[in-house]
């Protein structure tokens, strides 16, 4: 099963990764993981720390919290996952309002951490000289940063955003089917991979759709904007953005042309669209690779393949970090867990293990991410992709709320497709509801 999140995916399963070159990653050793609470220090002496996290962050996949219980003999990691990332932050929340029921280390999506940095940030350890921040890439350390300069979140993985499509599907509607061909038809932008999908439709095999959702490709135009939903002083935009504009508008041509076929990602629906092989392309962060191969399942292995995102400017969709409340009771010994798991050698592991590409740059000279390779998509070299995408994702401005809005913005972009609402109409609910649901 795979689950999902706000903003992103993290699958159960992992794809498999390969790479020309075998690293002394003696890391890869199968995890464990429990559900208890505690958070204090065994009857045996050792320290327990409780990890709570969402969907997938790779640590059990990768081996890593037992390789640290194995490094650390005094230590026990317990770790206590939500399946789905907008169950788990509303209780985050709660917690962080009675102060009560924290763990020691706590997973932050990147559509919160606005919100935790500008309203909950005196409740967390300031990480700022325990890690090297200056390792990850820039704009995600500052999506952590307070305005007093704390760090209260250390990086885990970036979303990059590439195209994933399928080989056999293109080629019988008389696509180019190499990556390098099909990166080049839509260098121009996502106008050019509207142009493209018009292309697939006339000679479409029967049953099948060039996108999957019109949603999807909205949030990825919008994640390439370095404007998205606020302003640098904090103040709400969503209605005047270039940025969503631009995103509506080809979200609201797709629609109307029906390039897309109108499945709301992660939904049963869409799963079972990749299980029945109806569709072409689907915008491709990262961690969507896994997505796209469980439930396409063994019958497409191969079929599909992976290249760079339309146009020269990348987006970045998804991400998460890890912190330390200070209310924990081994805050240093957290803090040093946090230090390890989000090293260059862990989380190049993980992107081994889980597909979840690294928030670290040293990570990208590791043979696990430099030599890395999906065989599933056709042995695509995503490490490199990712890598060269990362290069070029603008510096985002965030806001306390971007979560909410790009799901409501979505909602709205289904009902175009599935009920035939007219765009004028849906952007008017979306505003509205937004309006109403910040304030």
């Amino acid at each position: 099963m795979r689950i999902t999140r706000t903003g992103g995916g993290r699958g159960r399963r992992a794809a498999v990764l390969t790479t020309s070159v075998l690293t002394a990653s003696a890391l890869l050793l199968t995890g464990c993981s429990s559900d208890s609470d505690s958070d204090s220090s065994d009857s045996d002496g050792k320290i327990t720390l409780k990890l709570t996290d969402y969907g997938q962050f790779g640590y059990k996949e990768a081996g890593l919290l037992k390789k640290y219980e194995e490094l650390h003999p005094n230590i026990k990691v317990e770790e206590e996952t939500t399946s789905t990332e907008p169950d788990y932050y509303p209780k985050l929340l709660q917690q962080l309002n009675s102060n009560s029921g924290l763990g020691d280390v706590v997973g932050v999506e990147v559509a919160r951490i606005k919100e935790v940095v500008d309203t909950q940030a005196d409740k967390f350890t300031d990480l700022k000289d325990s890690i090297d921040v200056s390792q990850w890439v820039d704009w995600k350390a500052k999506q952590a940063t307070t305005k007093d300069g704390a760090v209260i979140g250390a990086g885990t993985d970036i979303g990059p955003m590439s195209l994933c499509y399928r080989r056999d599907l293109f080629e019988k509607a008389g696509l180019p089917t190499e990556r390098e061909e099909v990166a080049e038809a839509v260098a121009g932008g996502w106008e050019d991979y509207l142009k493209l999908g018009e292309q697939y439709k006339e000679k479409a095999p029967e049953g099948t759709y060039f996108m999957d959702s019109a949603s999807a490709m909205f949030n990825g135009v919008v994640s390439s904007s370095e404007t998205q939903y606020y302003d640098a002083d904090g103040k709400a935009i969503y209605k005047d953005s270039p940025g969503v504009k631009k995103g509506w508008d080809l979200a609201a041509e797709a629609a109307e042309k029906k390039l897309s076929q109108g499945l709301p990602q992660f939904q049963d629906p869409w799963k079972a669209a990749l299980r029945k092989g109806s569709v072409a392309s689907v915008v491709c962060p990262a961690w969507m690779s896994l997505q796209i191969q469980d439930y396409s399942g063994e019958d497409y292995a191969g079929k599909w393949d992976i290249t760079n995102s339309p146009g020269d400017t990348a987006a970045n969709w998804g991400g998460s970090f890890l912190t330390v409340p200070k209310s924990s009771k081994h805050a240093k010994e957290a803090t040093e867990l946090v230090k390890w798991l989000t090293a260059p050698e862990q989380q190049a592991a993980v992107f081994k293990a889980a597909g979840l590409f690294p928030s670290n740059q040293k990570a990208y000279e590791l043979a696990d991410v430099k030599n890395g390779k999906l065989e599933y998509f056709n042995n695509a070299p995503v490490g490199q992709i990712y890598a060269e995408e990362s290069k070029s994702i603008p510096v985002a401005v965030l806001g306390p709320k971007d979560g909410a809005i790009k799901e409501t913005f979505s909602n709205e972009i289904n009902n175009m497709e599935q009920r035939g609402t007219e765009p004028d109409k849906a952007w008017g609910a979306a505003t509205e509801a937004i309006d109403k649901a910040i304030g």
